[in-house]
């Protein structure tokens, strides 16, 4: 079973900046299609951003596209969300998730995808 624990959350201030991680305890990390989803009370799971298994491509939800940036150490078998220019609406709890071969999808948004996910981690932006 592949587990992920996600840490780097907290409280900022709008303009800061904060960067997530996400660890994951398989010995294939390499070969995992790896995403960021949020989710905020009374609202559905949304999609942040995803990236390949070598970081070649990435994927972002329009509303953090060219503010947030994820990035990969396949070495170190982690994820980061690097998150700048922080708005209150980016309030929400934030998820890892994980899809290992053979892919579910083509898709990087489509949650049913991933097959592991971490427990979340708490941002929330104060105006």
């Amino acid at each position: 079973q592949v587990q992920l624990v996600e840490s780097g959350g907290g409280l900022v201030q709008a303009g800061g900046s904060l960067r997530l991680s996400c660890t994951a305890s398989g010995r294939s990390f390499s070969r995992y299609f790896m995403a960021w989803f949020r989710q905020a009370p009374g609202k559905e799971r949304e999609f942040v951003a995803a990236i390949s298994w070598n970081g070649g491509s990435t994927s972002y939800t329009d509303s953090v596209r060219g503010r947030f940036t994820i990035s990969r150490d396949n070495d170190k078998n982690l994820v980061y969300l690097q998150m700048n220019s922080l708005k209150p609406e980016d309030t929400a709890l934030y998820y890892c998730a994980a899809d290992p071969p053979p892919y579910g999808s083509n898709r990087p948004n489509l949650a049913s995808r991933y097959n592991y996910w971490g427990q979340g981690t708490q941002v929330t932006v104060s105006s």
